[in-house]
Parts: C-alpha cells; structure tokens; sequence
C-alpha cells in the first residue's frame, strides 16, 4: 500500500508539471487572460465541443461582475457552473487568498436571489439564463468553483462549505417550485486540475487494491482485454464511496448527480429499493461497470482488484453511497471488472460506456455519406480538420488539434447564416437530432467551402467580442461601449452573425438566389477566411443597437429575432455608399457557383460589385 501511495503522490506531481505545460502551450486562450486557466479547467473536466465558443458566451465582463467571472449553464448535461479565478504571481504560496472563496457567497447571492433589475447589465443576461434553467428543472447540480494556481488549503475549503450552504438556502427560498439541486463548491487548484487532466489520459485515480466478498463469478476474455462478472454487496459500495468520493468516477466525467424525492427520478428508486426492499436490488438494477488495472479470483468467493474506476453506474454507486447509513447486507449489485492491455482500447471501453455522451446525437450522424464526403472535403482544404460528428474525445484536450472545425459550432454557424440563429443558439443539438432539420443543412447541397464560410463568420464576430473585452474601460470610445453592452447578452454572437449574414447581398451588390452556394473556395484556410470577414464585423457592429429588441430577454423569441435582424438589414442597406469600398473589398474573395444544368459540372466565378 505504502509504494502504491507514493506511486500516486508521484504521477499527480508529474500531471502538475504537464498540466501547466500543456496549459501555457494553449495559445488561443491567451486572448482571455487571467480566465485562461478558468477555461482550461471547464475544458479538462466537461469536454465542451468548442471552448472558444463557450468563452465568448460564458466569461462575464467588465466590472460589476458581482465576483462572477464565468456563469456556465449546460441544461442538456443538468450542469451549471458559477467561477471565480486567481492568478498568483508569487507560486512559492503555500494556499489562495479564502476571502476570494468567500467571494462566491456575493456571486450566489446576486445570480440567484437580487431582482433582476438590480442585476448588474453585464450580469444579466447570464442571470437570467441560469434561473430560467433552473426555474425549467433543467439543472440537477450547481457548481462553484474557485480556480486557481496554488495548492490546495482548509482555509479555502472551509469558506467553500459556506458557500454550499449559502446557495442550498437561496435555492430553496427563491426557487421553491424546482426539484431538489445539487449544490457543490470546488477548490480547483494545481493539484485537483492535474488530476482532473489525468483522468483524461490515465482515467482510473484511485489505484489502491481491494479484496472484495462475492457470490463467485465468471471472466470472459478478448484479444486484449479480459472481464470479470460477478455481484458485490451494496454495502461495501456505500463504504468506498464515502471514502472516495468523487474520484470513483474519475472515468466518468458527470458523476454523481443527487437524487429528487420523485417516483420517476432514477437516483431516487435506486435509494427507496436498496433501502427498503434489499433483496431486490440485484434484480431491479442494470447494475455497474468497472475499469481496473488488474483483478484476481480468489477462492470462488473473493476478488482482488487493483485500481477502481466506475464508467457506467455512477449514478447507481452515488444514490447508494449517498444513504444516510449502509444498505442491508442482503442488497448487491452486479459489476462487471474489466481490465484491458490497450489505451486506446481503455478509451473506446470508456467512451462507449460513459453515461456522459454529450453529443450522442452527432454520434449517430457521424457515419452518414454526407458528414463521410465533409470529413473528405475538409481533409483536401488548408489547415482544416473537420469530424463530422466523430467524437475527439480525450485527444482534443491531450492533443489538441490546432486546425480543428468543431462539429457542434460548424452545425451553429449553419444555422444562424441561414436565419435560424435562436435554434442555433438554444438547441445546439437540434440540427443532429432533428431528421427533417437535419437533411435541410446536411444534404447533397452542402459543401465543406460554405461551411467554413459561415464558421468564419462567427468566429470573426467572436473575435470582434474578444478584442472590445480586452479593452480597459477607459480606454473604450462611447460607440464601442455600446457594442461591449450588446456583447455582454447571451445570444449575442449568434444573433450579429445572423444579422451580417441577412445582408450579404447587398455587402455582394448582386442578388444571390442560393446563399448555399457561397464560400470563399477550396484553398482558403479557416484563419484566412476569419481575417476576410473581419473588416465587416468591424464596420458593421456599431449597429448592432438595432438588435437589442432580440436579445433584451436572452436570444429565444423566434419572431424578435427576425424582426430585429430585418431592421439591422435596412441600416446596412442605408448606409451602403458609406461602406461599400469594405464591402467591394471583401467581395473579391467570394465565390459562388452558377446554377447548372444537368450536364455541365460548376464553376466557380468571382463576385463581382
């Protein structure tokens, strides 16, 4: 036991060092300061498609921030994170400052229980956003967290619990009608953050070994893995849950995720049974799955696992962990050890297995021809990696691929260039799960050109965003300070993107009947096309006063969001003659393709003014 303590006290010091290598290697989060590591961290524990596009929706800026600097609401996950970041200059520290812990108390008190006319206008909408999700029972666990770069302390850990409790009451005084919701307060430090990105390439943390009581079993083999099924009690469950916690499910990035006092809650049933009816545990449950470095049968009666890792069943472990006292001896659970020679084999196991499939509805388009002709498209066009629908998995953290094309916001920025920004915005899935929504964008009329032709799009408008928030206040001129304001409205992005969008034909000066056909060709790189669209975010985006009516109340009303993106289309229109050398310039770089006739193949011609 002793060598395997070391052993672990050893690799979490090497994924510190690797942690703060690989952060820093991170480039493209420089642009947000002092929330970079903020970001890195929601990234290594969640696995969001497009950490750009979460930071230009999630960070909170400016001053007024009420202690907020990221207000994360994932409703198709039931998460919500609320974050405070520091960064030391001095790292011989030996703890972070508490009263920076303590400050999450005000973010609790301000995101959940002040009128939202007292909300701070940078806070608002992100306000707003969360209590809807929690006022939909959309959210089953809020979490706060206080990142930063020292080690961890009881200090911080203290004012943490306050912090819990703080939120608990809040919950429950102002949102009465919502179902019970998990409220955790994380120390995210150097060491919980190496370990976290441990997990994702070394996914079992606790390494210790177990002799484990069963009723005999029986293994089945593979080329190279080989599994164990047998049943443990419920009992010795609940012990090394409580003895664990969280790093049980070091492979299963949600987790435990509490249980609601209501027939149809899982988590619930899971308690009510191993609690009162123990003898039927083992039938009425599907049981759990184990990743584990090495188990031996002994005796028929005995198992003797090495390391501990539950990929599937965590809500099961957790509802029984979770008991105010150990389940009957009679209850047992069915789990299936598996132990396996191969990594990538590990992360297939791990994947296929996990509860948390964040994208499943991209999964199943991922082997459609139309994403397998994307995939191929993108693969002859510079610097640009595109899935279509694959999953990255732990390599988009471990090895992050610099030229990657998100399939989640490439399907975002589909939508909201063709006038759909509020679906875009509010069901990022849609387009996946949605047959007729989907054969709409992903047809045979879709090409990789006019993807990245809308993709680059946002991202100029979310560059756009980034540059005004960089700014210091006073450095700001009156009609910026107007653009930070619209900017600091969720949706926002979204909604000027669709905007621009409406007014290509008048930026093109021709009439263009199938904008599907725009794009900026096959040698244009995803940085290239960015840089082409940037002049006319920027001389566009002092108008996005016009858009405000959309976004007064979050981006959801369908109706609003036309109207106010026909407005925006008008005042381009108007002030054509002023931008029409941007506009001229900008026009020489697309292209689009003429209708053809059944025999003859397209060409691309040059847009002219």
């Amino acid at each position: 036991m002793l060598d395997s303590k070391l052993g672990v006290k050893f690799a979490e010091g090497q994924a510190q060092m690797d942690v703060e290598e690989i952060l820093k290697s991170r480039t493209e989060l420089d642009n947000f300061g002092n929330s970079k590591r903020l970001l890195f961290a929601l990234e290594t524990r969640f696995q969001p498609d497009d950490i750009l596009a979460v930071a230009a929706n999630s960070l909170t800026d400016g001053t007024g921030d009420k202690k907020c600097d990221l207000v994360y609401v994932d409703a198709s996950s039931g998460v919500a994170i609320v974050a405070q970041g520091y960064e030391a200059g001095d790292l011989a520290k030996q703890e972070a400052p508490a009263n920076k812990a303590s400050d999450l108390n005000t973010a609790a008190g301000w995101l959940l229980t002040r009128p939202l006319e007292d909300i701070p206008p940078n806070l608002r909408s992100a306000c707003e956003e969360l209590r809807k999700a929690l006022t939909d029972n959309a959210i089953r666990t809020l979490q706060f967290w206080y990142v930063h770069n020292l080690p961890e302390s009881d200090n911080v850990r203290q004012e943490l619990i306050t912090v819990e409790g703080t939120a608990s009451s809040a919950l429950k005084k102002y949102f009465p009608k919502a179902e019970p919701i998990a409220t955790i307060a994380t120390e995210v430090g150097r060491s919980t953050l190496a370990n976290w990105y441990k997990a994702l390439e070394t996914p079992i943390l606790v390494s210790d070994t177990f002799e484990i009581e069963t009723q005999g079993g029986y293994e089945m083999k593979g080329k190279n893995w080989a599994a164990y099924v047998t049943a443990v009690r419920a009992d010795w469950l609940h012990t090394i849950f409580n003895h664990y916690k969280s790093d049980l499910f070091s492979a299963n990035l949600r987790g435990y995720l509490g249980s609601r006092e209501k027939d149809s809650n899982i988590n619930h049933g899971i308690k009510e049974t191993a609690s009162t009816d123990p003898d039927h545990l083992f039938v009425f449950n599907n049981g759990i799955t184990v990743i584990v470095s090495n188990y031996e049968a002994v005796d028929g009666k005995k198992l003797k696992v090495s390391g501990f890792s539950v990929v599937n069943g965590a809500q099961t472990t957790g509802a029984i962990g979770s008991l105010e006292k150990p389940p009957d001896p009679l209850a047992s659970v069915q789990v299936r050890f598996i132990k396996c020679s191969d990594t990538e084999t590990v992360l297939d196991v791990i994947q296929y297995n996990n509860s948390q499939n964040r994208l499943e509805a991209a999964d199943f388009r991922s082997n459609d021809p139309v994403q397998k002709r994307l995939r191929e498209e993108f693969s002859e066009m510079p610097q640009a990696t595109y899935l279509g629908g694959r999953r990255g998995g732990h390599e988009d953290i471990m090895k992050r691929t610099p030229n990657l094309l998100p399939t989640e916001t490439c399907a975002q920025s589909l939508l909201t260039f063709h006038q759909e920004p509020v679906t875009a915005y509010n069901d990022k899935t849609a387009i996946w799960a949605n047959d007729g929504l989907y054969a709409r964008y992903f047809s045979d009329h879709i090409t990789a050109e006019h993807i990245l032709f809308t993709y680059s799009l946002m991202r100029a408008v979310e560059a756009r965003k980034a540059v005004l928030r960089a700014k210091k206040d006073e450095e700001l001129k009156d009609i910026e300070r107007e653009q930070v304001a619209f900017f600091q409205q969720r949706g926002s992005t979204h909604l000027l993107t669709s905007a621009i969008a409406k007014c290509v034909e008048t930026i093109l000066n021709k009439p263009i009947p199938n904008k599907f056909r725009l794009s900026f060709g096959k040698q244009v790189s995803p940085t290239v096309a960015q840089e082409y669209w940037q002049p006319i975010v920027e001389a566009l985006s002092p108008l996005c006063d016009a858009l405000k009516p959309a976004i007064a109340n979050v981006l959801n009303n369908h109706k609003l969001a036309a109207e106010a993106i026909s407005t925006f289309a008008r005042l381009v229109a108007s002030h054509e003659k002023f931008h029409r050398p941007t506009f001229d310039a900008f026009a020489v770089h697309v292209i689009s393709y003429q209708p053809q006739t059944a025999a003859a193949k397209p060409m691309p011609v040059a847009v002219k003014a």
